[in-house]
C-alpha cells in the first residue's frame, strides 16, 4: 500500500463527504461524519477544504481528518482497514512530523476510532497519552419518537437570526450569526440537514439543533444542540431532541448518534431521557509535546 496523505481542493470536498457518508455504520459508535464536515463549513468552502486531510492510495481514500482547531485532529479510517498496522504506522509518523502539514509541533489533540490500531500505535510512543473521555450515544429510529411537546419550527431564512442567537446564548464562546449560518446552509453536506428551532409558550427562541443525514439508512448525527442560557431546567433539551430525532427519521437515517464530555453531566441526562443508550466512554488522544 503506497500511502499519501494530502489536502484536497474545493473540489475534492465533495469525494471526501461521499466517501464519509458511505463509512457511517449502525454499531459502529460515534465517528467522523459528514455533518462534521458540514457543521465546519459554516468558516466557507476554502477554510473547510484547508482543514481537511485525507489518507490514499492511489484514488482509492484510506481515511479522513478534519483540524476542527489548530492542534484538534478529527479522524476516522475506512471500516476494513481500522486495524490494518501499515496504515495505522504511516499515519502515526505524519502526525508526528509537522512538515507533513497534519499537525503543529507541541502539545495536541487527536479524536479517533475506537478500534483503530493508529490509537495503540500512538500511545505506544513517548508524548502519547489518554485524555478527556467522551460518551458516545445511539438511538435506534425504526420506530417513530415521542412529540417534543413544544413548538418546533424548521429554519429557514426568515428564522436565521433567532437559530443564531440561540446558537451564542448557548456555547459561551460561539461566534455563530446570520452569515455563517447561509455559509453553512449553502454547503454540500446541508442537502441531507436541517435546523430546527424551539420556541416556548412565549414564543421565546429557546434551544436549536442541527442534524445533519447521511444517506438513508445510516447513522445520522446531531452537531450541535444547544439551550439557551436563560431557558434552561425547563426540559427544552429534552424536547429539541425528540424533534432532532424526528427530523432524522424523516430524512431516512436508521440511527442517530451523538456524543458528549463524559463530565458534561447535564448532556449526558439529557440524551438518556430523549432514549439513547450510552456507549462506553471513549477518551481522546493528546501529545503532551
Amino acid at each position: 500500500m503506497t500511502t499519501v496523505v494530502s489536502t484536497p481542493d474545493i473540489d475534492g470536498t465533495a469525494r471526501v463527504l461521499e466517501t464519509l457518508g458511505a463509512w457511517q455504520r449502525d454499531g459502529d459508535g460515534v465517528l467522523l461524519h459528514p455533518g462534521d464536515v458540514g457543521w465546519f463549513w459554516r468558516f466557507g468552502a476554502q477554510r473547510t477544504a484547508d482543514a481537511l486531510r485525507v489518507w490514499r492510495d492511489g484514488e482509492r481514500l484510506l481515511a479522513v481528518g478534519l483540524l476542527d482547531g489548530p492542534d484538534l485532529l478529527r479522524a476516522t479510517v475506512a471500516p476494513e482497514l481500522r486495524q490494518d498496522e501499515e496504515l495505522a504506522v504511516r499515519m502515526a509518523d505524519d502526525l508526528a512530523e509537522p512538515e507533513r502539514g497534519v499537525l503543529p509541533a507541541g502539545p495536541v489533540c487527536l479524536e479517533a476510532p475506537e478500534d483503530a490500531r493508529l490509537r495503540q500505535v500512538l500511545l505506544e510512543r513517548p508524548g502519547w497519552h489518554t485524555d478527556e473521555p467522551w460518551t458516545p450515544f445511539s438511538r435506534d429510529l425504526a420506530e417513530p419518537v415521542p412529540e417534543p411537546g413544544i413548538r418546533i419550527e424548521v429554519v429557514e431564512e426568515a428564522g436565521v437570526g433567532p437559530r443564531a442567537a440561540v446558537q451564542r446564548a448557548a456555547f459561551e464562546k460561539s461566534t455563530f450569526d446570520e452569515e455563517r449560518w447561509r455559509t453553512m446552509a449553502a454547503g454540500p453536506a446541508y442537502a441531507d440537514a436541517r435546523c430546527l428551532l424551539a420556541r416556548d409558550g412565549q414564543g421565546a427562541a429557546v434551544a436549536t439543533v442541527t442534524v445533519w443525514s447521511a444517506g438513508p439508512g445510516r447513522p445520522g448525527v446531531l452537531e450541535p444542540m444547544g439551550v439557551h442560557r436563560d431557558h434552561r431546567g425547563h426540559g427544552y433539551g429534552r424536547a429539541i431532541t425528540l424533534a432532532a430525532l424526528a427530523a432524522l427519521r424523516e430524512l431516512g437515517a436508521s440511527s442517530a448518534l451523538v456524543s458528549t464530555p463524559t463530565a458534561n453531566v447535564g448532556g449526558v441526562a439529557t440524551y438518556r431521557s430523549a432514549g439513547f443508550e450510552a456507549g462506553t466512554p471513549v477518551p481522546d488522544l493528546a501529545r503532551s509535546a
